[in-house]
């Protein structure tokens, strides 16, 4: 039996958090970690400094905004950017990278913000999702186990929010986004509820107001693992305190130990 750590974790501008990324990755130990809003080309990539730990790393990133990277010390194989009939803004924009880590199809994504209800942003986003389904269902198909990781910025359920009457007629709560994330789920993949270290189980509080002080966030960053991933979960937690400090993301990592054969 071997055991593997999967985390994700959307850093808010990688050059801005990597004495942060750097710490915690000496701390947490995962041996996958999936990176979200990297804001760096790839030509930027700190990957000399994440090899000094022991971390391989494939990035897709192209500027200021979106970006997206995948660290690992199990294995870094057959990676690829972006996915079959994914759509952009006007253009595909860097939302999606995966690789092979240790058998494990491992996928990195940040699912675009959507705005507002009532902007060209949201119906971007569901078609976004969309193409998403029809990927991963492509690549459910393959047979190898999947772990779909990142800022899907959707909160799944009422219970993922800390006040749902906040949210009404808002994004990330709307029904068609809701119904997005079943659709992923319903190809058989579980997402992984994890347990707070402290307080409550959010995973991104607005930097505003004093939010994360006063508990006021929401679970929107997401390990959904495929049938025998998820039998094979031992523990998962957000990982609180690194949302804690000094200029910190406002993004706190989601941490999923498994055991496999």
């Amino acid at each position: 039996m071997g055991q593997l750590r999967i985390a994700t974790w959307n850093v808010n501008s990688l050059a801005a958090r990597m004495p942060r990324v750097l710490d915690w990755l000496g701390s947490a130990a995962p041996d996958v970690l999936c990176l979200q809003e990297t804001k760096a080309t790839e030509a930027a990539f700190p990957g000399a400094a994440l090899e000094e730990l022991g971390y391989a790393s494939a990035a897709d990133g192209d500027g200021p905004y979106n970006g997206v990277a995948i660290l690992s010390r199990v294995g870094l194989e057959d990676v690829s950017s972006g996915f079959l009939d994914e759509p952009g803004f006007p253009d595909p924009e860097r939302r999606s990278i995966a690789a092979t880590c240790r058998g494990v199809r491992v996928w990195s994504v940040y699912v675009p913000n959507g705005r507002t209800l009532d902007s060209p942003h949201y119906a971007y986003k569901l078609a976004w999702l969309e193409a998403l389904a029809a990927a991963v269902e492509e690549q459910l198909a393959l047979g190898a186990p999947l772990a779909l990781c990142g800022d899907f910025n959707v909160a799944p359920t009422d219970a993922d929010v800390w006040d749902p009457s906040v949210f009404v007629g808002s994004t990330h709560v709307s029904r068609p986004e809701r119904e997005a994330i079943g659709t992923l789920v319903a190809l058989d993949l579980t997402d992984v509820q994890p347990r707070a270290l402290k307080g409550e189980p959010y995973t991104y509080w607005d930097y505003r107001a004093g939010m994360f002080h006063k508990g006021e966030g929401m679970r929107i960053d997401l390990v959904m693992l495929s049938s025998a991933l998820a039998e094979a979960v031992t523990d998962a937690y957000v990982d609180r305190d690194a949302r804690k400090g000094s200029k910190p993301s406002d993004h706190a990592p989601v941490v999923v130990d498994l055991t496999l054969p």
